[in-house]
């Protein structure tokens, strides 16, 4: 994890109005970077992803991850930011993606981070990622304390059947893994209602047991082998690495941030 972070705006302007109020509301001292990505050679864009330590001191359940997008128009010194607030990383990540950021560059890399704890999360974050403009966000919520959770309401415009979404996310500090899993509704008071009593398992998508269910299962399936061959080759890299001694204490890992 990166804590710099520096847009390197000091001699540009903003070039509308909705920049110079979105600069007035960002402050930089409240963010803890989690991951970004400057173009180069001529620095014409930033995005930058980062969990703002300030709304945990706020509205409860707001969202706490915010997605940065800095565009630069060197030609006339000028510079458009646009940011927005997301309850999980592969929604914040998605928005970068859109505003042409390389997937690729926008993850997060490093043991500090909690971990996804089975194929299907990274099944169900990749979807997330790379759906483009699918998922219409209609409601977040962000627990940090006892129950450690994130939901995110959606509508699916790809949808035939219970097009309604509910994006769950819930850590296991203790382990240092999250799950992430996809429920299908009817509409939004259905969705509502699961949430509010959670009166039962979280009711999967139809496309899991339809004819598109061998699709989601042959992905899982290739996340799986993905991740053992990368478990493998840090086996192999341990085992061939000289003695070092240990590390240090570690901070405890949650998903997108420190506690």
């Amino acid at each position: 994890m990166n804590d710099d972070l520096d847009f390197d705006l000091g001699e540009l302007a903003p070039a509308d109005s909705a920049t110079e109020e979105t600069v007035e509301m960002v402050s930089i001292g409240d963010l803890s970077v989690l991951s970004q990505h400057h173009t180069a050679p001529y620095g014409s864009h930033s995005f930058v992803l980062a969990h703002d330590r300030s709304v945990t001191w706020g509205i409860p359940g707001a969202p706490q991850l915010v997605a940065i997008a800095v565009a630069r128009d060197l030609s006339v010194s000028t510079f458009t930011m646009e940011t927005s607030y997301h309850a999980t990383l592969p929604f914040a990540q998605n928005w970068l993606v859109e505003r042409g950021c390389p997937p690729e560059r926008i993850a997060l890399v490093g043991d500090e981070f909690a971990k996804p704890a089975d194929d299907l999360t990274v099944q169900v974050e990749q979807q997330i990622r790379k759906s483009g403009t699918r998922y219409e966000v209609l409601d977040t919520y962000t627990s940090d304390v006892d129950l450690c959770e994130t939901w995110t309401l959606t509508r699916d415009s790809s949808a035939v059947q219970t097009p309604v979404r509910v994006f769950h996310e819930e850590w296991d500090h203790e382990a240092g893994t999250y799950t992430m899993r996809e429920g299908a509704f009817a509409n939004v008071g259905a969705a509502q209602t699961w949430l509010d009593d959670r009166n039962g398992p979280l009711p999967e998508p139809p496309e899991y047991s339809d004819d598109n269910g061998a699709v989601v299962r042959a992905r899982i399936a290739r996340i799986a082998l993905a991740r053992s061959a990368d478990v493998a080759a840090m086996q192999k890299a341990i085992r061939d690495a000289p003695c070092t001694p240990p590390p240090g204490p570690v901070q405890r890992p949650v998903q997108g941030r420190l506690l």
